[in-house]
């Protein structure tokens, strides 16, 4: 068998095996990746790190364990960033999945700060109703959550006494795998003008992009790349650069197989027609 004839035909076992080679290093070895950082992206870092020490910002988890993955890392970033610029985080969400998930990553990243529940950050839970509960928190946040995750009233925390609307609150941060990123701004920017970012699934993101076109929502980190993106801006690379890391060489493997296959695939064929053109 020709080396042509090799490439064309490589083991489909060494591929796969250096598929999982190239996909495992990264994440072992917490290799990061070089990422380019976007417009969205940075226009969401932007606006958060613009927001003066001690102005609250309003999370809004509303995600599920399938989307996890790709959320969690850029809910991780932007937390990380409020703590390290002193603002008051209030937790919440729309999806009841959501607030489990959520509560984890909260008190993960609080441990890596000194903040105090109730004092610098409080989770007041999950309220069915979407674009009622989106309303009624922009007359009075109490008449939907009344009491936070533990059941303690929210007049009992220090931070909480006085928030009582959006125009208590500096910015909304949603964290979106369906279209509930979309009923903010329809109703909390378009009834109230709330300043919003988002940060969503990949496949969600194109929906958003008109709403960041038309200024209704003020940035944007979508999927993977964007939490990557917003791990590079906050100089704490962490679990989506390395994802993105084994990501990019996987891409870059696969390119190099079918470039490879496809050499040796024109090359036999051209020895094949140099053979037949000698027999003839």
């Amino acid at each position: 068998m020709s080396i042509w004839e090799r490439l064309s035909k490589i083991d489909r076992r060494i591929i796969y095996l250096l598929l999982a080679l190239v996909i495992i290093i990264p994440i072992v070895f917490r290799i990061p990746s070089t990422v380019a950082v976007s417009e969205s992206a940075q226009m969401a870092y932007d606006v958060l790190d613009g927001l003066p020490a001690g102005t609250p910002v309003l999370f809004s988890t509303d995600f599920d364990p399938a989307s996890m993955p790709e959320l969690r890392p850029m809910m991780t970033a932007v937390l990380r960033h409020a703590f390290k610029k002193k603002l008051k985080v209030i937790m919440m969400g729309h999806w009841p999945t959501g607030i489990p998930l959520s509560t984890i990553i909260l008190e993960e990243v609080a441990q890596e700060f000194d903040v105090e529940y109730g004092v610098d950050y409080i989770n007041i839970g999950y309220r069915p109703g979407a674009g009622l509960v989106m309303i009624q928190m922009g007359r009075e946040i109490r008449s939907v959550f009344d009491i936070d995750i533990t059941g303690e009233p929210l007049d009992s925390f220090p931070m909480m006494k006085p928030i009582h609307n959006y125009s208590d609150i500096g910015l909304v941060a949603c964290f979106e795998a369906g279209d509930m990123g979309e009923i903010w701004a329809r109703y909390a920017w378009g009834r109230f003008g709330v300043r919003i970012i988002m940060g969503t699934t990949a496949v969600v993101t194109p929906d958003i992009y008109p709403y960041l076109g038309s200024r209704q929502i003020e940035g944007l980190i979508g999927g993977m790349a964007g939490a990557a993106a917003y791990e590079k801006l906050i100089e704490h690379p962490d679990k989506a650069m390395i994802r993105m890391s084994s990501q990019a060489w996987a891409h870059i493997l696969i390119v190099l197989f079918i470039v490879i296959g496809n050499i040796g695939f024109f090359m036999m064929r051209r020895i094949e027609r140099i053979k037949k053109k000698r027999t003839e």
